[in-house]
């Protein structure tokens, strides 16, 4: 089976285990939501895996943040990774280049297919933010 927002507690799990200091805020309830629609429940893992990948990769040893929540009003999934800038002295941890290989242009194309939009840039105080809003119907379902 594909990895989901069920997932992601382990993903960080092993990421601070990799010596990363993420913390994890994930919403009750929006494992279920996102199981709804596999293309965002995957999405919003993919988008998590590859954000964090980045941190270790271009911040290694900064503060990083994880927010997984979902608005039933809205009907969205809200991925939020902020990562604070990198310790001057934090060097590439190992196997640091490692990772899904798509970067953010992985994350624009995922978002796309859900019919969602992402946000992504560099933070005026040092860091980085990725923002995804990911709708739980199908562009499918809204077309018709």
């Amino acid at each position: 089976p594909q990895p989901g927002v069920a997932r992601i507690q382990q993903l960080v799990e092993a990421t601070v285990r990799a010596g990363q200091p993420v913390e994890l805020s994930l919403a009750s309830g929006v494992a279920e939501a996102a199981r709804a629609d596999p293309a965002v429940d995957l999405s919003a893992y993919r988008i998590v895996q590859e954000a964090l990948a980045n941190v270790v990769r271009h911040a290694p040893g900064a503060r990083t943040r994880v927010s997984v929540t979902h608005s039933a009003e809205e009907g969205v999934v809200l991925v939020l990774v902020v990562n604070g800038p990198a310790p001057e002295e934090a060097e590439a941890l190992e196997g640091a280049g490692a990772g899904t290989g798509h970067g953010l242009v992985g994350m624009r194309e995922r978002v796309r297919l859900t019919g969602g939009t992402l946000d992504a840039g560099p933070l005026p105080e040092g860091g980085f933010r990725v923002a995804a809003r990911l709708p739980l119907a199908s562009r499918t379902e809204d077309s018709s």
